[in-house]
């Protein structure tokens, strides 16, 4: 059993260090967003942000895609209506304000940074490995895709093309979109 020393951490510090990151960065290019400015925002300092994340990229990628938002796999009981909802869940996330300010941001520091890169994507890892993995598996079984299909393979097709989209275009791809890209993706899986 492991003991922390010194006072438990104050979720309400937590909570209003997210918020204001998410604030300002809808507010300021992500180049100029500080981690002195979001201790103001939020009332806090900056070794008490520190000492809860390690960076400004690891703060900015908790606020900006917290665990929580769609990474429930949808179950629309066919597998190009499950893609579909996975295209749709993904665009919704990276297409709010915050994650279009911070992404290019993001993408550059985890380009240049091996170890942040892991880092930050280890914070779905779990849910990539043993939720989408155990999906795969199911659908193998059915015979719906090939066998060779990886969970990071489908997680790395949907949000790459939706990256890719969203930074391309100037307005947030429509539904239309979402139906080409999802059949695109299920033709590409499937036996």
């Amino acid at each position: 059993m492991t003991t922390e020393i010194g006072r438990p951490r104050n979720p309400r510090i937590d909570d209003a260090v997210l918020r204001a990151t998410v604030e300002l960065i809808g507010e300021l290019p992500y180049a100029e967003l500080t981690v002195g400015a979001i201790a103001t925002r939020a009332g806090t300092s900056k070794p008490a942000i520190y000492r809860r994340w390690p960076s400004k990229a690891a703060l900015v990628h908790e606020a900006v895609f917290p665990l929580h938002a769609g990474t429930e796999l949808p179950n629309t009981g066919t597998l190009s209506g499950d893609i579909r909802e996975m295209v749709r869940r993904t665009l919704v996330v990276f297409a709010t304000p915050a994650a279009r300010a911070a992404l290019p941001g993001l993408v550059g520091e985890m380009a240049a940074d091996p170890a942040l890169h892991n880092a930050l994507l280890e914070r779905f890892g779990d849910i990539i490995v043993r939720g989408l993995g155990e999906y795969l598996q199911a659908a193998v079984r059915r015979g719906e895709i090939r066998a060779e299909i990886t969970a990071p393979d489908l997680a790395e097709s949907i949000a790459g093309i939706t990256l890719v989209a969203l930074l391309a275009r100037g307005a947030v791809p429509d539904d239309a979109w979402i139906e080409r890209t999802a059949t695109l993706i299920v033709r590409g899986i499937s036996t």
